[in-house]
């Protein structure tokens, strides 16, 4: 019997090959009953579907927590998250204690309850974006610190997108709560 390509056999994790299509080859070299068994059963319209889990990744095998094991370990990692960014970061820590300020004051101002999520929602937005921010800044880091353009860009384009969150958290600060502000001055 000719030899196989290599190329055209996988390894299973227990090192035993594996064809492309999912059929273990027998000892003997023929396929299993249960491949033989799989193309007999194959439709035209079950072709998509094949390739499809032909060209599927590996499971990650850091993902196999599920329900409300996935939702603890979610956060707990949540909460490093908040921690390494206070601890790294001082734009968040200032964005922090702004947002400590700004959300009360939000819930003394008698607007009405779209316009309190409104100056809420603006201020927690300038949160997640510098969170964001810091990710693409730490994970940029992480591949190298060497100087250059594309990484550059990259931690500019998160800067920038800072920069219109906090826009956009002063333009509804203004319209928003400047008149009343403007009206207990009076």
């Amino acid at each position: 019997m000719a030899e196989k390509d290599p190329h055209l056999t996988e390894r299973h994790a227990n090192g035993r090959p594996r064809e492309r299509d999912g059929a273990v080859p027998h000892a003997n070299g023929a396929a299993s009953p249960s491949a033989r068994n799989r193309a007999q059963r194959t439709h035209a319209h079950d072709e998509p579907a094949a390739r499809m889990a032909e060209d599927a990744p590996p499971l990650n095998p850091y993902k196999g927590n599920r329900g409300l094991t996935r939702a603890w370990y979610a956060l707990k990692n949540s909460i490093q998250g908040f921690r390494d960014a206070w601890r790294e970061e001082s734009a968040f820590r200032q964005e922090l204690t702004l947002s400590a300020i700004l959300v009360p004051v939000s819930i003394f101002l008698p607007v009405d309850p779209v316009e309190h999520v409104l100056l809420v929602g603006s201020v927690l937005l300038v949160l997640i974006v510098e969170l964001l921010n810091s990710s693409v800044e730490a994970a940029i880091d992480r591949i190298s610190l060497d100087l250059h353009e594309l990484s550059k860009r990259a931690k500019d384009f998160g800067s920038a997108a800072v920069t219109v969150a906090l826009l956009l958290c002063l333009l509804t600060w203004i319209l928003l709560a400047g008149p009343v502000i403007i009206h207990w001055f009076r």
